[in-house]
Formats: C-alpha cells, structure tokens, sequence
C-alpha cells in the first residue's frame, strides 16, 4: 500500500544547481589522488532499462557522480519485469518472479553490487538474513549526524531489524496529514481540528460541520479526496495503526472474526449512515465506475470532493498538495473553481496507540552488501545522499519530503502546517507477515473477499459480524488453496474456478 511520485528533473537544471554544491564538496574533502574506481548499485525500485536508469540517475546519483568524478557508478539489473509492469501476465504454470529472491542471487554472486536500494517489505529479510553490513560504526566514525533526520523515518528502518541497529538510510519519504477547509469549519461555527487529536475526535467534529442535504451539501470527513472512493479502503487506513491482522502467523488461518474488527466495521458503517462521509460507491455494480468518471462542466475538480468544496476534511499524501496550492494561485483562470483556504494537522491516532501513523512511507532506502568490493565507496555515496548538502538541493523539487527536518519546505511557496506530515510515529512493523507475503505473493487477494462483505453489511444485507465470519470462512478457503497452488490467478471473487 505504498504512494510513489515519479517527477522528472531537467538534467540542465540539476546540474546548474550542482555546480556550487560539487565545488564546495570538493573543496570540503581533501582531493583524491587515487585512479577511477567503480561503485555498483543495485536496485529493485525500477526494472533496469536505459531511460530507467536515467530516471535513477536524476533522482539519486547525478550530484553524486558530479562531485565524484573518479567514482564511475555501474547499475547493476536484479530482474526485467517490464513485461509484467505493461500489461503482460505470467504464461500458464509461470512463477512470478521474485524481487527479493532476484535481489539475493545478485548480492551473492561473483561480482556483487556495493550498494543494494530496495523496497522496506525487503528490507527485513535482507537484514535477518545477514545480508547488509551496520551502518552505526561508520557513523559514529565519521560523526555522520543523523540528530536532524525525521524521526518517524529512522525509527521505521530501525524496525526492520530486532537488535535496534541501522542498516539502511532512506534520504526521501511520503506521508499523510489531514487537511481541513477552513471556510466550512467557519461557516458552521466550528473550531479548526487540531495536532494530536483522536480518531473519534476528527468524526465528533465532523459530525458537527456535516450538512449533507440541500443543493450544496457538506460532509465533514473522508479517508481521502476522491468522489466516489473506495470505502472498504478506508477500512484499511483506520486499522492499520492498531495492527489488526487478516491471518494468523503461519498464513493459513484467517483472524478477522474479532471484537477489533467488528468495531472498526461497525464504526465507519455508522459514519457513513449519519452521513458525515459521501455516499460511498458499489463499483460491483455495472456502469457505476464509468458514472463517477464522468465529467462535469461546471466543476473542474468534479472527481475530488475537497476541492470541489464539498468536504470539509479528510486525509491527504502529501504528493496530492501541489494541485490545490496551483489550483488556488491560478483560480482566475479556472472557471467554476473557487480557492479554498486550508491547512492541514497531524494525522489522528487510536488511543491505544496514540501518535502512531501508518502513512509513513521511506523511499530510497539504501545499504551496504555485505559482500561489498568498494564498501568505503558505498558509505560514501550513502553518506553523501543521505547528507545536509543533497537534501538541501532536493528539497521541494518532488512530491516527496526530504529525511532532513531543516530542509523540509513546502511546494510553491505555500504557508502551513507542513510539521503535521511528520511529527507522528510510524507502526511498528510485523516482519513476519512480510516473509509470509513474499512466499505467498497472492496472499492479499484475501482483501477481495472482504470487499464483497463490507458492501453487503453496509447495506444492510448482513450484520456487520456475520459479514466478518464469512470473510474468515471464504478466506480460510482461498488460504487453503493459495497454499496448495500459491501461484493460481486470482479473480474478483477468489481463486478461478479453472484451477
């Protein structure tokens, strides 16, 4: 479930802002006299192709490389899934590959990679595995200062490993916060939500701003800006802080027939009955995808409720700002938009786990292989990219925020709260479930059957209990199959009947 940005920067623009920062690394370091030498990296975030490696090149390596001449940068292919990425689906019998497993090969082979990129799902086995060097004697050697990263951002890779060391660096992250019209708030004679507050202190405020009838109506809270979203999803965003699982630890027995469950279904039911969220959409039904597609001519932001100014909150990435803030200084020029006065706070937390926040998202996480050729090279890039000097010059040029608190700013210039996107704590994470996912890649296709359910007990069909112990009897059932084939297809209702 995690949101990534793909911006491309203008290669002349990088390297005109470059230039000042080589010069002063340059001058900062003593001069090396050494002959060239090659760095190889490996990743498994892109698929390798040429106009690939030049996207990773502009988002990670280029100053690096600028301000390293002697230090060539050698790319090193882990998989090609470009046939998977468009469109194209495994032949009858065919394993999906496996990043993780591509990834090993390559790290242990004849001439492996000095610094390996990966995605956090990897990260875990990578480290349980022994595969990535510490990088807390480095840092401590160089006096490498990590007091300005994000919080949220170090304590979420520290979670990858059970001995409390740092194996990785991410120099980048996505987050959510909840944003709010400050109009509607206004108009209904309401206080601004706050930093800090609970789930069920975001719904009673939305309760009171909500006025869901008449020609111009207004809910008071979603789980994101889209009309017509998802509403099982939004499931899934509330109960992720509580870290309430789908199976138990082996996978092969379900563990949603629960009291936990019943209350996170029951509540966002409920809310959606008093109407404090829009009308939540049946996409099993024909042509209701295709309707909420349609546009509006009278509304150039018909498809995002916020915008639209029909909700007063609701949580946001922090990728989705740059719309609205180009939206408000252009509005002259938009017809039928009006500009929306807004700020954001702090994503709401449980009390059983205040502060906590699932929406935290590393990218760019980098470490040391183990059996590394050029390990002083590969702390020397990771260093670099993690360092104050690259994030001052990346910061605000993506949809994503820089690791670094002081370089931190907000895209175009806007004024706001932009601490609400990272002063919460991410969830703690279960490495098992990451092992048994990668073992079990169709594993989460269990969320499909819940779907089904959901819809039906929010539709008064069946109780909000019943519908959960069908979700454990239906899944126990696809567990059981996905064990005995973990590679069969699956459909909209389950496994295929062909298999």
């Amino acid at each position: 479930m995690k949101p990534v940005a793909r911006r491309m920067v203008s290669t002349g623009l990088v390297l005109a802002l470059t230039v000042p920062l080589a010069v002063a690394c340059t001058k900062a370091e003593n001069k090396e006299t050494e002959g060239e030498r090659t760095l190889r990296i490996a990743t498994t975030m892109y698929g390798g192709g040429e106009g690939e490696n030049e996207y990773f090149r502009q988002q990670f390596t280029e100053v690096f490389e600028y301000a390293n001449p002697n230090i060539k940068l050698e790319f090193v292919p882990v998989m090609d899934n470009s046939r998977f990425m468009y469109g194209g689906a495994p032949e009858p019998g065919e394993k999906m590959p496996d990043p993780y497993e591509k990834m090993k090969e390559v790290m242990q082979g004849s001439n492996p990679p000095d610094v390996v990129m990966v995605d956090f799902g990897q990260l875990p086995d990578l480290v349980q595995n022994n595969m990535l060097s510490p990088l807390d004697p480095m840092i401590q050697k160089d006096k490498f200062d990590t007091s300005d990263y994000v919080p949220a951002v170090l304590d979420g890779i520290k979670g990858a490993a059970t001995d409390g060391k740092l194996y990785a660096l991410a120099p980048t992250f996505s987050s959510s916060a909840l944003i709010y019209n400050k109009k509607l708030f206004q108009d209904a004679g309401v206080e601004f939500p706050k930093d800090g507050m609970t789930w069920q202190e975001v719904f009673d405020l939305a309760k009171r701003v909500t006025k869901p009838d008449g020609d111009k109506p207004v809910y008071g809270f979603n789980f994101n800006t889209g009309s017509g979203g998802d509403i099982f999803w939004s499931t899934q965003m509330y109960s992720q802080p509580l870290q309430l699982r789908m199976w138990d630890d082996t996978g092969e027995h379900m563990t949603v027939d629960s009291d936990q469950w019943e209350k996170v279904w029951s509540t966002i039911i409920q809310l959606q009955k008093d109407k404090v969220m829009p009308e939540a959409i049946d996409y099993s039904q024909p042509g209701n995808r295709a309707k909420m597609m349609q546009p509006d001519q009278n509304n150039p932001f018909a498809y995002d409720d916020f915008m639209s100014g029909k909700l007063a909150m609701s949580v946001v990435y922090y990728g989705w700002l740059p719309q609205l803030i180009n939206a408000n200084k252009n509005a002259a020029n938009i017809k039928g938009y009006n500009p929306i006065e807004w700020d954001v706070v702090s994503m709401p937390s449980h009390p059983e786990a205040p502060g906590v926040s699932g929406q935290i998202y590393m990218n760019g996480i980098m470490g040391i292989n183990v059996k590394a050729h050029n390990p002083d090279d590969a702390w020397k890039f990771i260093k670099f990219i993690n360092g104050d000097d690259w994030a001052r010059l990346k910061s605000g040029s993506s949809g994503q925020l820089v690791s670094r608190k002081k370089h931190i700013k907000a895209p175009g210039g806007a004024t706001f709260n932009i601490a609400a996107f990272y002063n919460t704590k991410p969830v703690a994470q279960n490495l098992n479930d990451y092992k048994i996912a990668r073992e079990n890649p169709n594993i989460y296709s269990v969320q499909g059957l819940a779907q089904q359910n959901f819809m039906s007990a929010l539709q008064g069909k069946i109780s909000v209990r019943d519908a959960l112990k069908k979700w454990q009897t239906d899944g126990d059932a696809m567990l059981k199959q996905l064990k005995e084939n973990p590679t069969a297809p699956i459909g909209p209702h389950g496994i295929s009947a062909e298999q």
